[in-house]
C-alpha cells in the first residue's frame, strides 16, 4: 500500500505538473499527514524536488512539488523497417539522449552490434546517472520480418527474425528489465500520455512510417487487444471485387497509404526515397508525385477510418508520422475533403487530429514502458485521464 500510494503522488504530478501538497491530497483523496509524509520521502529518495514558494492573492505562499528530471531514466528502442532509433529519457519526459542507425531493411547481424554500441553511447553520455536507468522499452513491428519484397531486402534475408526474440537479446545485452510493444502501439501510447490523448478518452492513432499502422485507445487507456495487435490499420482491406469478370484479392490500407510508396514513387524518377519522409517530399520537382501518392492514401485512409468510427464510436483519430509537417497537415485536409462526401447518417464523425510527437513517437513510446512499470500504481492507471483522478 505504501508503494501504491507514492506512485499514485507521482501519477498526479506527473500529469498536472508541480504542485503544492494541498493539490496532491485534493487530486488523490490522500490525508495530507499522508501526502506530506510520501512527499518527504520522494524527496529524499530523489524523485522529487521543491520549487520556488508561489505567492497567491490569498493565503501563504504555496511550494509547488515538482518530478526531479534526473531522478531516473529509462531507454527508448525503436527497431524500424528502415531504421534503428536509441533515445534516452529523463524523468519528466525530455529526451537527453539519441541515436540513430539507417539501414535499407532490418538485417539482424548488422542491426545488433550497432544496438550495443549506441546503447554504450547512452551509458556515457548519462555518465554516473546511467545507475539511474529502471529499464528499456522496446518499439517492433510484431511481423518485422515479413514484406521483404516491399523492402527490397534479398531472399530469406529477414527470415532470422521469425525466431528473434527481441526484448531477451536486448535484456541479455543491458541486464535491464525489457518492456515491449508493437512499434504503432508505443507511438500511441506516447502520443496518450504526453500529446493529444490528455483531452480525448477515445480515439484511433494512425501513424505513417515505412508503413502505415496505428494504435486504439478506449475510455482513456491504451487497447493492446489480446494479440498486442489492436489498431492494426494498415492491415485493413481498402480495394476488392469482380473486375473482367475475376475476383480481385482485396488490398490493405499499407499498400495504398505507406510511406513505402512514396518512396518507390521518387526512386523510379530518381529521386532519394528517403526524400519521402522531410521536406524534400514537398519540392516542385517532386511535388507531382507527392500528390499522386495522397490521391491514393487519402482516400484509403478515410475509408479505413470511417469504417472504424461505426464500430468503436470514436471522439476522434489522430494522424501523426515519419512526415514533413506540411505534408502531414495535407493528408489531414484532404481527408477531412473526403470525409465530406460520406453518409454519416446512424454514426458520430469523429473529428481528425494532428499528432504531436512526430518521427520519435515509436521510440519516445517505448521509452515510455518502463515507466508504466515501475512508477505507474499499475498500467492502466498510469494512462487514465486526469479527468478521472479529480473524480
Amino acid at each position: 500500500m505504501r508503494q501504491f500510494n507514492e506512485r499514485i503522488v507521482l501519477q498526479a504530478i506527473r500529469l498536472h505538473g508541480a504542485l503544492p501538497k494541498a493539490d496532491v491530497g485534493r487530486l488523490t483523496r490522500l490525508s495530507m499527514q499522508t501526502v506530506s509524509m510520501i512527499i518527504d520521502r520522494l524527496i529524499d529518495d530523489g524523485l522529487l524536488a521543491k520549487q520556488p514558494r508561489v505567492r497567491g492573492r490569498i493565503g501563504q505562499p504555496s511550494v509547488p512539488i515538482a518530478l526531479r528530471p534526473d531522478g531516473a531514466y529509462t531507454v527508448g528502442v525503436k527497431v524500424g523497417r528502415r531504421s534503428l532509433d536509441v533515445l534516452a529519457m529523463d524523468f519528466t519526459g525530455r529526451i537527453c539522449s539519441r541515436d540513430l542507425f539507417e539501414y535499407a531493411y532490418p538485417d539482424p547481424q548488422q542491426l545488433f552490434p550497432a544496438l550495443e554500441a549506441r546503447l554504450a553511447r547512452i551509458n556515457d553520455s548519462l555518465g554516473a546517472d546511467a545507475k539511474k536507468i529502471v529499464g528499456v522499452g522496446v518499439a517492433a513491428p510484431l511481423w518485422l520480418g515479413g514484406w521483404q519484397n516491399f523492402l527490397g531486402a534479398p531472399e530469406d534475408a529477414l527470415a532470422a527474425w521469425d525466431d528473434i526474440d527481441i526484448g531477451a537479446r536486448i535484456a541479455a545485452m543491458t541486464g535491464l528489465p525489457v518492456e515491449f510493444a508493437k512499434d504503432t502501439t508505443a507511438a500511441c501510447a506516447a502520443e496518450l500520455v504526453m500529446g493529444q490523448g490528455r483531452g480525448i478518452h477515445n480515439f484511433l492513432y494512425l501513424f505513417v512510417g515505412t508503413f502505415i499502422g496505428g494504435g486504439l485507445v478506449i475510455d482513456g487507456r491504451l487497447h493492446g487487444g489480446p494479440h498486442r495487435n489492436a489498431g492494426a490499420v494498415g492491415s485493413i482491406p481498402t480495394a476488392g471485387g469482380i473486375v473482367g469478370g475475376a475476383q480481385q484479392p482485396a488490398k490493405q490500407l499499407l499498400h495504398t497509404a505507406s510511406g513505402f510508396v512514396l518512396e518507390k514513387l521518387f526512386s523510379d524518377v530518381g529521386a532519394p526515397p528517403a526524400a519521402a519522409h522531410d521536406h524534400r517530399a514537398l519540392a516542385p520537382d517532386l511535388w507531382r508525385y507527392t500528390e499522386q501518392w495522397l490521391d491514393g492514401a487519402c482516400p484509403a485512409i478515410a475509408n479505413a477510418l470511417t469504417n472504424a468510427a461505426a464500430l468503436l464510436d470514436l471522439e476522434a483519430v489522430v494522424i501523426d508520422g515519419q512526415l514533413d509537417r506540411q505534408l502531414l497537415r495535407e493528408i489531414i485536409r484532404r481527408t477531412e475533403r473526403v470525409l465530406d462526401h460520406f453518409e454519416w447518417e446512424g454514426m458520430v464523425r469523429p473529428q481528425l487530429l494532428e499528432g504531436t510527437i512526430g518521427a520519435d513517437a515509436r521510440a519516445m513510446g517505448g521509452a515510455i514502458l518502463p515507466l508504466y512499470a515501475h512508477f505507474a500504481p499499475s498500467h492502466e492507471l498510469f494512462l487514465k485521464p486526469a479527468t478521472e483522478l479529480e473524480a
